[in-house]
């Protein structure tokens, strides 16, 4: 019957012979399997001494405390070798975006992006990110959330002006109602900022939440996620764990403090601005 059907209709047969013969079509790369906060932190892509600073940088609780959702446009500033970039990475890949904004030159960290593009194949742009004349973040009202992890006291040791603008650039790229996130190294209440900051690489909180307040932001929330008691909060941070860059005769001394007292903070761009 199909040898009859040819001969009657020989224009199927060449038909099916296209249709059998043509390459198959290459198949489109699959989309990231969305995972949870938690999933992302247990990630094998993270080392084992990462995962051991878990227990002092609370990145789950943080990030939670913080309200990032997956579908969120997440700006990630001054990311370092990218602690936390391991686990925003693949929290977003699936329905939301990571945009890393890095100090111009940081070549390390674009080769870790680059050599693992089953975590961090959706990051991008790369921004260069030198305050305080190169700040600007991206479109005004654009991101979701900015976040800022232990950084602001170096832009404040660059002065007054530099954290400002920083501040300032992360208020304009928020939309109506984006988070600015805040996690820094803690000085004692009302302490000299410019000095604690130089010094010790710590800054009081009630300086940056005013610093917030007179850019525009609301203050959202005030967590103790990260808070450590155990430091007396005027030893340079490098002399705690895990730098430990003080003499080997108090080692042991600071390592019973633990890592830094940090304060954790949320701001929120009002809609109204």
């Amino acid at each position: 019957m199909i040898r009859r059907t040819f001969r009657l209709f020989p224009w199927l047969a060449s038909t099916l012979l296209v249709v059998l013969c043509a390459p198959a079509v290459a198949a489109e790369p699959a989309t990231p399997a969305a995972i949870s906060l938690p999933q992302a932190a247990a990630g094998s892509w993270r080392s084992d001494a990462n995962k051991a600073r878990d227990t002092y940088r609370h990145p789950v609780q943080t990030l939670e405390f913080f309200g990032l959702k997956p579908n969120m446009t997440v700006v990630e500033l001054a990311p370092g070798d990218g602690w936390y970039s391991e686990i925003l990475a693949p929290y977003l890949a699936a329905h939301g975006h990571l945009i890393e904004a890095t100090a111009p030159g940081a070549t390390a960290f674009v080769a870790k992006l680059k050599a693992a593009p089953a975590v961090y194949g959706n990051v991008g742009p790369v921004i260069d990110f030198a305050p305080p004349d190169q700040v600007r973040l991206g479109p005004d009202g654009t991101a979701d959330m900015v976040l800022t992890f232990r950084n602001t006291h170096d832009w404040l040791n660059q002065g007054p002006d530099a954290l400002a603008a920083v501040f300032k650039a992360a208020f304009a790229v928020l939309k109506p109602g984006g988070v600015f996130g805040v996690v820094e190294h803690r000085a004692r209440p009302f302490a000299n900022a410019q000095q604690s900051s130089r010094t010790l690489h710590r800054i009081p909180e009630d300086y940056l939440i005013a610093l917030a307040l007179k850019t525009g932001f609301r203050l959202d929330g005030v967590s103790e996620i990260n808070a450590n008691p155990a430091d007396p909060e005027d030893v340079n941070v490098h002399r705690l764990p895990p730098n430990l860059a003080g003499p080997d005769s108090e080692h042991k001394k600071m390592q019973a403090i633990g890592e830094s007292d940090r304060m954790t903070l949320r701001f929120v761009r009002a809609s109204g601005k």
